[in-house]
C-alpha cells in the first residue's frame, strides 16, 4: 500500500490523518524492555509499565494491566488493554457488558423522548 498516494487525496481538504505503526524494536530489547515494565508493574507504576508493554506488544502485560483496570473499575481502559494483547477471552465480557449498558442507555433515551 503507498501511503503517499493514499494521503494525496486529503490534501485539499486541510484534514488530519492519525496513522499509527507497531514499533519495531530488536529482540534482546524488547526482552529488556518488558523487564523493566514488569518491575514498573510489580513496583505499582501501572501506567509506566503499560506504556513499555504498548510499545513492545507485550501481550501477557498487556492483559495484566487490563486486569489492574478492570479491578479499579476502568472498564474502557480494560478493554483497550485485552483488545490489544489480543486477550479475546478477557475482552468479550467486557465487550457484552458495555453493549448492555448502552443499550439501556440508548432505551431510557428513547423514552424521555417520547
Amino acid at each position: 500500500m503507498d501511503n503517499k498516494k493514499i494521503f494525496e487525496k486529503f490534501d485539499d481538504k486541510n484534514a488530519f490523518i492519525k496513522v499509527t505503526a507497531p514499533a519495531t524494536v530488536e529482540g534482546s530489547q524488547k526482552a529488556a524492555l518488558n523487564r523493566k515494565g514488569n518491575q514498573m508493574f510489580n513496583d505499582g507504576n501501572i501506567e509506566g509499565a503499560r506504556r513499555i508493554f504498548m510499545t513492545t506488544g507485550y501481550s501477557d502485560g498487556l492483559s495484566r494491566v487490563g486486569d489492574y483496570y478492570k479491578e479499579n473499575n476502568r472498564l474502557i481502559e480494560a478493554l483497550r488493554m485485552y483488545w490489544t494483547a489480543p486477550d479475546r477471552k478477557k475482552s468479550q465480557p467486557l465487550i457484552d457488558k458495555l453493549a448492555i449498558v448502552l443499550q439501556s442507555m440508548i432505551c431510557e433515551q428513547e423514552s424521555e423522548n417520547e
